[in-house]
């Protein structure tokens, strides 16, 4: 057997039982004769003592004025603390294990403190430690720059840490374990007969952490995707073989008899705010205008439609009051539509089949709910809907294209 990689979330580790539970899983696969390289996240969540949100309000209680490197260097002890334990307890259990920084386990980073890229992975350590111990557990969602710095990799970092590892020691796979039983058809809080998929491609899950579901981060994926490393997606609280990430090719290695779908789920993101902008004249400088202004501002748009008459686009609503302010401070004249939510449809079959668009309008009238916008991709069919309408929407989407089945 070669190396596996683990991933433990908070919510994995964050009471006893659940540190049980992973404890578990390292001992299930030692057995099975894997080198074994654990990842962790910190533990918990906002409210719990070492969740990275809580060290969030702590700096914002304290001054609020944190420069990002120092912060980068408060934000990564909830993953030493996690790293810790995790060892103290693996060794209570008669496991021999170690535990590495990000930046001790190779991984090379930009300056960009707070949501730096990796730009290059150096696993020499880990191979050198797993010589002499069966497991080695890294802090996740960190690296070092080339000056010798702490940096953090953003949202959903832990899991680009795995995946960045897996590639890097050429594993046989990465687990990434969380508190569901797999990648679902839909948000199962949402949807009651949302199922867990055996399977998905790359692209399709990528899409679907883009759109909104939590499983698993998209930059993750696209390492993955780009190593050919598999992944799964499993539960810290279960047995199950849970989801497998991987080329279509793969499955089918894999797994015989895999079934043609055309839509392998549903996600959404809610809390957005639609602005229109018309134009008057020269269409093409509006548009240059829009744009460039939005990016200037940091200001992050989504659900882009252009056409003669102007620019339709998304923004967080979070953000805008703030868009608005800019455009009209450019001499426009913005329309907006706050409290909308984005219901994606999402499958690598969709391409170029007759009549998804059809059903997914269909489906929509059947409940009376208005399509605000759509717009469409290889592998996603996106619509924009009034918030109320989110679940509505989902649930619909979810049962006409048969996914409970």
């Amino acid at each position: 057997m070669g190396i596996l990689v683990q991933k433990f979330g908070g919510t994995s580790l964050s009471t006893p039982a659940a540190r049980e539970r992973v404890l578990q899983h390292m001992k299930r696969e030692i057995k099975a004769g894997h080198s074994l390289v654990v990842v962790v996240s910190a533990m918990g969540r906002r409210g719990e003592p070492y969740a990275t949100d809580t060290l969030l309000d702590w700096i914002s209680s304290n001054g609020d004025a944190l420069p990002a490197r120092e912060k980068d260097l408060l934000l990564s002890c909830g993953e030493f603390i996690s790293a810790s334990t995790l060892t103290s307890l693996a060794h209570s259990e008669g496991i021999t294990a170690t535990v590495l920084t990000g930046g001790q386990a190779g991984i090379i980073t930009d300056r960009q403190y707070g949501n730096a890229r990796i730009v290059e992975v150096k696993p020499d350590r880990i191979l050198e430690e797993l010589k002499s111990h069966q497991v080695v557990i890294v802090a996740g969602f960190q690296g070092i720059n080339d000056i010798g710095d702490i940096t953090t990799l953003g949202r959903g970092g832990s899991d680009t840490s795995a995946t960045a590892l897996g590639a890097a020691l050429g594993a046989d796979m990465v687990d990434i374990y969380t508190d569901v039983e797999g990648v679902l058809t839909a948000d199962p809080r949402i949807v009651e007969d949302a199922k867990p998929l055996l399977y998905v491609s790359y692209a399709e899950i990528s899409n679907m952490a883009h759109q909104g579901a939590k499983v698993i981060h998209p930059r993750a994926v696209e390492i993955a995707m780009q190593s050919h490393i598999p992944v799964r997606v499993r539960s810290t609280f279960g047995d199950g073989e849970g989801t497998l990430i991987t080329h279509p090719e793969g499955v089918r290695d894999i797994q015989s008899g895999v079934v043609d779908r055309h839509v392998t789920g549903i996600a959404h993101v809610s809390n957005v705010t639609q602005i229109t902008v018309e134009a008057e004249e020269n269409v093409g400088k509006l548009q240059l205008q829009v744009f460039k202004a939005m990016a200037e501002n940091d200001i992050s748009v989504d659900f882009i439609n252009v056409s003669p008459s102007g620019a339709v686009y998304t923004v967080f609503d979070y953000d805008s009051e703030k868009a608005i302010r800019v455009l009209q401070e450019l001499g426009l004249k913005p329309k907006s539509l706050s409290g909308c939510a984005k219901v994606s449809v999402i499958g690598g079959g969709i391409n170029g089949v007759p009549g998804i668009m059809a059903r997914i309008v269909e489906s929509l009238a059947e409940v009376n709910i208005d399509i605000l916008q759509s717009a469409d991709s290889n592998t996603t069919i996106w619509v924009l809907v009034k918030k109320e309408d989110m679940v509505g929407a989902v649930r619909a989407l979810h049962t006409k294209f048969e996914l409970h089945l």
